[in-house]
């Protein structure tokens, strides 16, 4: 007989149920801080480059015009009475100092609203500001303000020096044009060994041609004084002679070699000038002068003079033109060299131009 089947018993079917994903941990936040962006080095290098720029413009501008108006305006309140002069200028400076106050103020707004639309029109703005003040200093009528102006600072001492600058200027206009060009012609065969001797020792070349004009008016020969050569040497100091001997490589010097003649002279004039302090007029004056009677020195000293202006009336033996004539000479062949002409001093506005190219010697003192 067949048993019965056996029921099967039903497989168990799990059912798969999904997994709800498990929240992640809470990650506490942390601030982070963001990192500033960095200044490009050209973008700091152009904003210093424009600040420059227009600091230099308004500094330029700044004192120039400080120059020019305390120039003009110590013309115009010059005296010593105190209500017309003295009280006038003080309140003049105090108004200037009010109006510089107030000019900068007002840069500073102009600058906010200039940089609103472009940062260059600052600088360039400055910068023309600058040029325009650069172009009227260049004018010949600046040149009075600013000797006011040097007068105004310098005192006494710049007031003996236009004293004697104008005593130059005066010599200059009294030369016969034609005997200045014949004497800067016969300079030409000169001019090379004179360059090298002035730079040798650091000297303005005009100065020395000023010098050899007045001593032999470059005709080198022997004169009854004992002078020799283009610049009439006489007693040097023997340190002197080693001096020009070493730079110009030689063991004997010849006072007849143009050349020779022309370093000693500079060498000459060197040592004097360091003696006298780097006064030109007093320098000139002792090399005209030389060792004799124990030089200037010893003069002075023995007068109490204490410059060129209180030494003058003591020197009743001696040249004491010497050095007008020495600087008047040398100013026509700083006129020729730039110029390329002698300039005729009453004509047109030449006194003012004369006046501002300077005389040799005094240049870097202007």
């Amino acid at each position: 007989m067949n048993k019965p089947a056996t029921p099967r018993k039903r497989a168990s079917v799990k059912l798969e149920t999904t997994e709800k994903p498990k929240p992640k941990p809470r990650t506490t936040r942390k601030t982070v801080k963001k990192a500033l962006p960095k200044t490009p080095v050209g973008s700091f290098k152009h904003r210093l480059l424009m600040i420059s720029l227009e600091a230099l413009g308004l500094a330029i501008t700044a004192v120039s015009a400080i120059m020019i108006l305390l120039g003009y305006s110590a013309s115009w309140f010059s005296g010593t009475r105190f209500f017309s002069s003295l009280l006038p200028f003080a309140i003049g400076v105090l108004g200037l100092i009010v109006a510089a106050a107030m000019l900068l103020i007002g840069w500073w707004k102009l600058r906010k609203w200039l940089q609103g639309r472009t940062a260059v029109l600052t600088p360039v703005l400055a910068i023309g500001f600058a040029l325009v003040i650069g172009w009227f200093v260049m004018q010949n009528h600046f040149t009075q303000a600013f000797g006011h102006f040097r007068m105004l600072v310098g005192g006494k001492q710049e007031a003996g020096r236009v004293t004697l600058a104008h005593q130059v200027y005066a010599a200059y206009r009294r030369y016969n044009s034609a005997q200045l060009l014949k004497m800067v012609n016969r300079a030409e065969a000169y001019n090379s060994a004179i360059a090298e001797a002035a730079e040798a020792f650091d000297i303005d070349p005009n100065l020395l041609q000023g010098i050899a004009a007045t001593e032999s008016s470059f005709l080198p020969r022997d004169s009854q004084d004992g002078g020799h050569g283009l610049f009439q040497i006489t007693l040097v100091p023997k340190a002197i002679m080693e001096q020009a001997g070493k730079r110009l490589e030689v063991s004997k010097l010849s006072l007849l070699n143009p050349r020779h003649n022309a370093f000693i002279a500079a060498a000459t004039l060197k040592y004097y000038l360091a003696e006298m302090r780097n006064d030109l007029f007093l320098g000139l004056l002792a090399y005209n002068i030389g060792p004799a009677n124990g030089g200037l020195r010893f003069i002075m000293q023995q007068y109490g003079a204490t410059d060129f202006v209180t030494i003058q009336p003591y020197l009743q033996q001696l040249p004491r033109d010497y050095p007008i004539r020495v600087l008047s000479h040398a100013l026509a062949f700083r006129l020729w060299q730039k110029e390329g002409k002698l300039l005729v001093y009453e004509e047109g506005d030449n006194a003012m131009r004369i006046q501002r190219i300077g005389i040799p010697g005094l240049q870097a003192e202007l």
